[in-house]
């Protein structure tokens, strides 16, 4: 066990302090199946003492002006830029993450996020003066919302946290940042970098923690807005308290896209995307197209080619540049993976390539990515999301049937369109009722807006759009003169 990689000690009010408990948890390096380090674990008293912390910093931030903020989130940004190798490194270690991936999604893109939130923000007014349709004027205010509950999960632990962190700061609110046990470690960047860039005390509050943490956060009663990313299950129970104590909340949730072959598709470029789109880190991602739905015209040729795509996979050490599917997070959700796996098998579906732990890595929490091949769209390995290696493949007759089949889903987050008409993807992307489409592509844009409808959430992170969620308005009505 590395020791230099503990963290026995939260992040409230711009010091490292002291839990009021001795709860902590070990986070296992997913690769090997070692202690990697051990992280301090948050209890009711410690979150109470980080909302009040950020609770007393708030008149002083909200007040500082925009361009004054904005100076702060570039020194925060810069302070994060340092530290961009090293933090995906342990990220991938956390989760497995190819490091190829890791480096630009965990190391660089929260930077950027912090970067462009400034921007967005530095020259920006107040108030917005109206003329009011009966007369006199209008004076539209735009405040911060207050203290915000920041809760993310492990998958893409240091970019996800930055797609709230990024806005809420730059808007004039105050954080509560509560990251995931199992890549608790390196959520206390964030910590360094703040305390670099001179970000003023009780601003942003770390504190790690499990669910029943989680739970007393979105409810505490100083909380004025909770930013979410996990399942669709937690994110429906903190969506029903936020609900009930008419709480603001973002709610960015689970996924289950498509991804539309056409007819006129050409293969060579859906394959050699496949892995971007389709199995980004080990499939361990909420937006990723692991529907593949394939004109029957086509369907064996769609299938061979996936299916030899797939199969050359490399898999290995995380931190091997050229390593393209790593181990899953932890044995639960390996476990998780290979039982979705026997479900499909079961359930009388061919596995064309993978489908089980790979021979050669008895250590670490590897699964073999699988290929299903026949797969009828309401089948549960066609529904539920796996969170992992797993592709299925489904024929459709035409276009209306396809449409049908990719948005016969409970989720609407993701999807791709594969055609060589631009124009058609176009149209096709219009009929498919999701968040985001790529055509014949997928990446999150930092200057346009990402979130889902349907079971995959509420509300939208990133672009300009990604700022509203943290802004409250005020309208004061003046009379004629």
């Amino acid at each position: 066990m590395d020791t230099t990689l503990d963290r026995r000690a939260l992040f409230i009010d711009g010091e490292w302090v002291t839990p009021r408990t001795d709860s902590t948890v070990e986070v296992i390096e997913a690769a090997t199946e070692k202690v990697l380090g051990t992280s301090a674990l948050a209890e009711q008293a410690d979150i109470d003492a980080a909302v009040a912390a950020a609770r007393r910093a708030l008149p002083a931030w909200r007040g500082l002006s925009p361009a004054d903020r904005a100076a702060l989130l570039d020194g925060f940004a810069a302070a994060l830029k340092a530290r961009a190798k090293q933090t995906a490194a342990l990220t991938s270690r956390e989760n497995g993450m190819p490091i190829s991936l890791s480096i630009a999604v965990n190391g660089y893109a929260p930077s950027l996020m912090f970067g462009y939130y400034a921007d967005a923000v530095r020259d920006t007014v107040r108030d917005e003066v109206r003329p009011s349709a009966f007369g006199g004027r209008t004076v539209v205010r735009r405040d911060p919302v207050g203290v915000v509950a920041a809760i993310t999960p492990w998958n893409y632990p240091q970019s996800l946290a930055a797609m709230k962190l990024a806005p809420a700061l730059a808007a004039g609110c105050t954080v509560v940042l509560k990251p995931a046990p199992e890549t608790a470690l390196d959520a206390f960047v964030f910590a360094e970098a703040a305390l670099e860039a001179g970000i003023p005390p009780g601003v942003l509050n770390i504190v790690p923690g499990g669910r029943e943490a989680g739970s007393y956060l979105v409810a505490h009663p100083d909380i004025d807005k909770v930013a979410f990313t996990g399942s669709t299950p937690a994110g429906q129970a903190i969506g029903e308290v936020c609900g009930r104590l008419l709480r603001p909340v973002t709610l960015e949730l689970g996924g289950k896209s498509a991804a539309l072959v056409a007819d006129d598709a050409d293969l060579d470029v859906f394959t050699a995307n496949l892995l971007e789109v389709a199995l980004v880190n080990n499939g361990q991602t909420c937006h990723a197209s692991t529907r593949i739905l394939a004109p029957r015209s086509r369907y064996a040729e769609v299938v061979e080619a996936v299916t030899e795509t797939v199969r050359n996979l490399r898999i290995g050490d995380p931190l091997d540049r050229q390593t393209q599917i790593g181990p899953l997070v932890s044995a639960a959700q390996r476990d998780r993976v290979v039982g979705y796996i026997d479900s499909g098998r079961w359930d009388g579906y061919r596995i064309t390539t993978g489908g089980g732990i790979p021979a050669d890595r008895p250590t670490g929490w590897y699964v073999e990515p699988t290929v299903f091949e026949g797969v009828h769209n309401a089948a549960r390995i066609a529904q539920d999301e796996i969170f992992g290696p797993v592709l299925t493949i489904t024929p459709y007759d035409g276009e209306q049937d396809a449409i049908e089949i990719a948005n016969d889903s409970r989720y609407g987050l993701g999807g791709t369109v594969w055609t060589t008409d631009e124009e058609r993807g176009l149209a096709l992307a219009d009929r498919i009722h999701s968040g985001t489409v790529g055509v014949n592509h997928y990446q999150l844009d930092l200057d346009a807006p990402f979130g889902g409808v349907k079971a995959s959430g509420l509300g939208r992170e990133l672009g300009p759009e990604g700022l509203t969620p943290y802004y409250t308005t005020k309208s004061v009505y003046f009379g004629t003169r």
